[in-house]
C-alpha cells in the first residue's frame, strides 16, 4: 500500500516526519527484508536524506526494531478494537480474524512481521522476535480472555493467512482447483472473498510468476 510523500519543499513537524520515515521503512523492510534493506532506500522512499534517517534512528538495526514493534502494536490494536463488546467466542474469532485480514492488506505490515518471525537465530533480533510474538499471545489470552487452545488455533490461522497472502496465492486461485480446495477448507466463504478482494490491490503478477494454469 503506497504511502503519501511530502510535497517538494514541504516541511513536516518532527513527529510527522518520523511517522513518514517509519511508514517508508515498513515498505522497504517488507519488500527487501532486513539484510536487503538499506537506510538509503528508506530515505529515498521517505523523501529525506540518508543522514537524516541515521541521525533520527541511530542505525538500521534501531530502525528495524522500531518498525517491527510498531507493526506488532498495530496488530494488537486491531485485535483489541475488534474484541470490544463481543461476548460470543465464535463471534470474537470471526471479528478479530476479519480485522486482521484488513490489517495485513498493508503488505508492509504483513511482510515485515513475517521477516521478523523467521529471525529467531539472529543474535540481535532473536529475542525481539520471541518477545513480540509472545506479546500478541499474552494480549489474546490474558487480556482478551481467549483460552490457550483458542489462542493457539487463532495464531495458527493467522500464520496461514500470512503465508497465503505472502505467496499471493489468492492472486492465482482461479487458475488452480487445488488452491481453491485448500482455501475452501481453510477459510469461510466470506474470508475467501475478502482475500480475493485484497489480491486486486496488488500489482499484477507477471506471467512468468503466475506459474502453470491448471487444466
Amino acid at each position: 500500500m503506497a504511502e503519501k510523500k511530502p510535497s517538494p519543499g514541504q516541511r513536516l513537524p518532527a513527529a510527522e516526519r518520523r511517522e513518514q520515515m517509519l511508514n517508508a521503512a515498513r515498505i522497504v523492510f517488507g519488500e527487501r527484508g532486513y539484510t536487503g534493506a538499506t537506510t538509503d532506500a528508506v530515505a529515498k522512499a521517505a523523501g529525506v536524506s540518508q543522514a537524516y534517517i541515521v541521525r533520527t534512528f541511530g542505525s538500521k538495526e534501531n530502525l528495524f526494531v522500531e518498525t517491527v514493534s510498531r507493526a506488532v502494536d498495530k496488530t494488537i490494536e486491531v485485535f483489541r478494537t475488534a474484541a470490544q463488546g463481543v461476548e460470543s467466542p465464535q463471534e470474537l474469532i470471526r471479528e478479530m480474524g476479519h480485522a486482521y485480514v484488513k490489517l495485513v492488506a498493508d503488505r508492509g505490515i504483513l511482510l515485515t512481521m513475517m521477516h521478523l518471525f523467521t529471525m529467531g537465530h539472529y543474535e540481535r533480533f532473536g529475542q525481539l522476535a520471541r518477545d513480540e510474538f509472545m506479546r500478541i499471545y499474552r494480549v489474546l489470552h490474558h487480556e482478551i480472555g481467549m483460552s490457550p487452545k483458542a489462542t493457539e488455533k487463532f495464531l495458527a490461522k493467522g500464520m496461514l493467512i500470512n503465508t497465503v497472502l505472502g505467496m499471493r496465492l489468492t492472486d492465482v486461485m482461479k487458475t488452480d482447483p487445488d488452491i481453491q480446495e485448500l482455501l475452501a477448507c481453510t477459510f469461510t466463504q466470506e474470508e475467501t472473498e475478502s482475500l480475493a478482494e485484497l489480491a486486486k490491490l496488488h500489482t499484477p503478477l507477471p506471467p512468468a510468476a503466475r506459474g502453470r494454469t491448471s487444466s
